[in-house]
């Protein structure tokens, strides 16, 4: 997904690549293998697996229709016109011409699951009502905006609140640090703590002799539970505040009290990006080393390409040269 800009054209697109296809159709092959399979049962089965494989079959009938026949899209916006292209794997390309008294309404979407992700959303006279693939730029949301209406006449696109927009005097990437999530992952793991440890003080009370394979599996768990309590407030991360010149890092000690350090362009050593090991879908961060040895790293920002640009405009803010920028 990128943009490609022809003159004073603007251009939006979403492509699935050929990998993620494959990838896609082959995880769908297997949820539908597995439903196939416990419908094939079904006499030996319950109600309740019958209807799971049902379920199954339909999400992976869905998702291989999705990776198969899904279409690339792209929107050229040129001067009072719109063209909508749609290609898919077979099939011959769809091509809609939107012009400029066909819109009634224009709006910059902000994903709700996603808040690195920007669409026009467009409503047309006829009631019609579309989504753009997403803009390419997460640092330029107000200047793409802004183009965007200038291609639509008297259009007015009311620019998102982007905290991450480059026309800001200070970017803000993540969320205040608190030290109640920290209280509340401290208490989940006593509570799962203490439940696990009922079976083991039942065993202990009655006299009974443990295992070789528990004790040691209970010396892990226990270490596991220590680390993961003593850690839990360092474990939210870190709130940047992106000035040109200097970040503001503010995060939390082990003890759960706020501290700020402020990181210079001469204190900085490489910048780059690394994938956030908080987040299950794939999400990344960036990362500060120091000339001191000191690892600094954001909260989750977004895909590669929406993560890059924003390490990019640390970079540029902070006047960090180059070969100091990691790729």
């Amino acid at each position: 997904m990128n943009d490609t800009t022809t003159g004073s054209e603007i251009c939006l697109r979403k492509n699935t690549s050929s990998a993620g296809r494959l990838v896609g159709a082959g995880f769908a092959t297997i949820v539908l293998a597995f439903s196939v399979c416990g419908l094939a049962t079904w006499a030996r089965n319950g109600y309740a697996e019958v209807v799971a494989a049902l379920v199954g079959l339909v999400i992976g009938v869905l998702m291989l229709r999705e990776t198969t026949f899904g279409a690339d899209e792209l929107w050229t916006i040129a001067l009072d016109i719109i063209v909508v292209e749609k290609t898919r794997p077979f099939g011959q390309p769809n091509v809609r011409f939107i012009r400029r008294e066909e819109i009634s309404g224009t709006r910059i979407n902000r994903d709700g699951t996603n808040p690195t992700c920007f669409r026009l959303a467009l409503q047309l006279t006829s009631g019609e009502r579309l989504i753009s693939p997403p803009f390419p730029e997460v640092t330029h949301v107000r200047e793409t905006a802004a183009r965007i209406a200038e291609q639509l006449s008297a259009l007015d696109i009311d620019s998102p609140v982007n905290p991450l927009d480059a026309t800001n005097l200070e970017m803000r990437i993540g969320e205040p640090v608190r030290k109640a999530p920290g209280t509340f992952k401290r208490v989940i793991i006593l509570i799962i703590a203490g439940l696990c440890t009922i079976f083991y003080a039942f065993k202990f009370w009655n006299g009974l002799p443990l295992a070789t394979a528990e004790i040691i599996f209970v010396s892990i768990v226990a270490i596991i539970f220590l680390l993961s309590f003593r850690y839990a407030h360092t474990s939210v991360g870190a709130f940047w505040i992106v000035r040109h010149g200097e970040v503001r890092a503010e995060r939390l000690t082990r003890d759960g009290k706020p501290i700020a350090e402020t990181i210079t362009g001469s204190d900085v050593a490489t910048i780059g990006l690394e994938r956030d090991s908080r987040a299950e879908e794939e999400r990344y961060v960036v990362r500060i080393d120091l000339l001191s040895g000191q690892k600094f790293l954001s909260q989750g920002i977004g895909t590669e390409a929406e993560t890059q640009a924003v390490s990019d405009e640390i970079a540029r803010r902070l006047g960090i040269a180059p070969e100091r920028v990691r790729r």
